[in-house]
């Protein structure tokens, strides 16, 4: 009994010194696309970037405050779905993640961003092009590419400018997304001297486009640009050619994915589709993006369909502002995400007084031999 009692003095001695096990901290950053639906590929694509980005932080033992942490992804589903995008964002609110990298799309990133703003929570959108969406007045919101006015501006230009569409055609699939990039086209469009023949709408769920592109046809149209996602142009593209609708055809960033070759099958035809990007990377880059493609291949065995890149660098972007404020509070490392500057795969990542990224770069692209082909960066 005697010896029994040394035993747990001494065990309880050793205890005191060696003091309590300190458990490392997990971060939880919260992603959010449509992981299923028509534009699920996108939405995956989107959060494999993040997952990447997650896996890369903790193998190097990431330090905030000069403290190892973990970081742990919370991957919701919002469907491309304003009211399910809501209660994503509520969910993950709930949950305290420290920060969002999100949504996808503009109809589902703007309305979740008052849940965010309302928490205090960072949201950085990599692919939410809508302009509405910084311009709320919320110091929580950040998109890591240009905006609709310049997308659709763009485009709206190069239409008549260098491809010399003079008759031009709009139909949009009534999102937030879809609406502000042909409103946006079409302005350019009509200042570059174009005129517009007719502007139609659809749904972001239609499959059957016969009738506007009957009515359309009936307008001559030497060109139609789409406000949608590229599960909609797909076959919008193939009922064009059943209807001998021999127009160009022109699209913003939801439609510019290796994907919509796949739908359109043999109407995505020869140099006769345009797209843009809303992110670009210029030569001095193209050495890290071709790095980080071959990265994401070898991990997920697929290729980048469109903005994984950039949800990789949002996310980055936020932990390298935990990084510099030294604390993962979003109350604290909120001012230093407004301010950083930060070298990423896409190019400098930096934002202006709205949230928006500084000196925004557009990639067009044009679909050859049913692949995606380069044409230009352009700022």
């Amino acid at each position: 009994m005697k010896y029994k009692l040394i035993s747990v003095a001494v065990s309880a001695a050793f205890a005191v010194l060696a003091g309590p096990a300190v458990a490392q901290e997990v971060v939880k950053i919260g992603h959010v696309g449509p992981l299923t639906g028509s534009i699920g590929h996108l939405g995956k694509d989107n959060e494999m970037g993040a997952k990447l980005a997650v896996e890369e932080l903790n193998a190097k033992k990431t330090k905030i405050g000069g403290k190892e942490v973990t970081f742990e992804l919370l991957s919701e589903d919002d469907a491309a779905d304003p009211k399910q995008g809501t209660a994503a964002a509520q969910k993950l609110v709930d949950a305290k993640v420290k920060g969002v990298i999100g949504h996808l799309n503009s109809g589902t990133t703007i309305p979740a961003s008052r849940i965010y703003m309302d928490a205090g929570i960072p949201q950085i959108s990599p692919s939410a092009t809508n302009p509405k969406y910084t311009l709320q007045g919320f110091k929580t919101t950040f998109r890591v590419v240009a905006n609709d006015g310049q997308l659709g501006g763009t485009l709206g230009r190069y239409a008549v400018k260098d491809w010399k569409a003079k008759n031009i055609a709009v139909v949009d699939d009534r999102t937030a997304y879809g609406q502000g990039v042909a409103d946006e086209f079409e302005k350019a469009a009509k200042a570059a001297g174009a005129k517009v023949v007719g502007r139609e709408f659809t749904t972001d769920k239609a499959t059957d486009f016969n009738a506007i592109l009957t009515k359309l046809k009936g307008a001559k149209p030497d060109l139609i640009f789409f406000g949608g996602m590229d599960a909609v142009a797909g076959p919008m593209l193939r009922q064009m050619k059943q209807l001998g609708l021999n127009a160009k055809f022109m699209g913003g960033d939801g439609i510019c994915t290796p994907m919509l070759a796949e739908l359109a099958g043999d109407a995505i035809g020869e140099g006769t589709v345009i797209c843009a990007e809303a992110g670009g990377v210029t030569k001095d880059k193209a050495a890290n993006m071709a790095d980080f493609k071959k990265r994401f291949k070898a991990r997920w065995n697929i290729d980048v369909q469109l903005y994984a890149p950039y949800t990789y660098d949002a996310l980055m972007t936020m932990v390298a502002a935990m990084q510099k404020a030294g604390s993962a509070d979003p109350a604290k490392y909120l001012p230093a995400l407004a301010k950083i500057s930060y070298d990423g795969v896409t190019g400098k990542v930096s934002f202006d007084k709205n949230g928006d990224i500084k000196d925004g770069a557009l990639t067009l692209y044009t679909y050859k031999g049913g692949k995606r082909s380069e044409m230009m960066v352009v700022k």
